[in-house]
């Protein structure tokens, strides 16, 4: 974690990509030290919201590369059922990606979506806003925190 948190925003965005993928990392800790290191508010938001969208994304694109005849072979669910829960991913269900921040879930939402065939724009668009907002209350934490030392 040291070594990513001395490359400044560079280690931000690495972590936060990495944490965003099926790897168990935590991107807080190299985003914490990093602002206390003195780093500007703006660009660790950016850094963070980037490369952990950018994450979230590259687990929406592994699970487009699945087969949804998978679904219907393994898990026994009929093709009028499938076409029915598709339907409602690629609508309303695609706003789930606002939920991809969730630790232990996030990563599942994604392969979800993309496995599901979740409208990509949509996915795009609430991923970014819940990972943007999950590092911005993080990053008024950590202010608050050490303002009071």
């Amino acid at each position: 974690m040291e070594f990513l948190v001395a490359y400044g925003y560079l280690g931000v965005f690495v972590a936060s990509f990495l944490a965003a993928t099926v790897l168990p990392f935590s991107s807080e800790v190299v985003l914490t030290g990093v602002l206390l290191a003195g780093a500007s508010y703006w660009p660790c938001i950016l850094a963070a919201s980037i490369g952990n969208f950018l994450g979230g994304m590259s687990c929406y694109w592994l699970g487009m590369l699945g087969k949804v005849e998978w679904i219907e072979k393994y898990l026994k669910m009929d093709r009028a059922k499938l076409d029915k829960i598709q339907n409602w991913i690629k609508g309303k269900g695609s706003w789930m990606a606002f939920f991809v921040f969730l630790p232990g879930i996030g990563d599942f939402i994604a392969v979800a979506l993309g496995y599901l065939r979740a409208n990509v724009w949509i996915v795009a668009i609430s991923m970014f806003l819940g990972k943007a907002l999950r590092y911005w209350i993080w990053m008024e934490f950590v202010y608050k925190v050490q303002g009071m030392f």
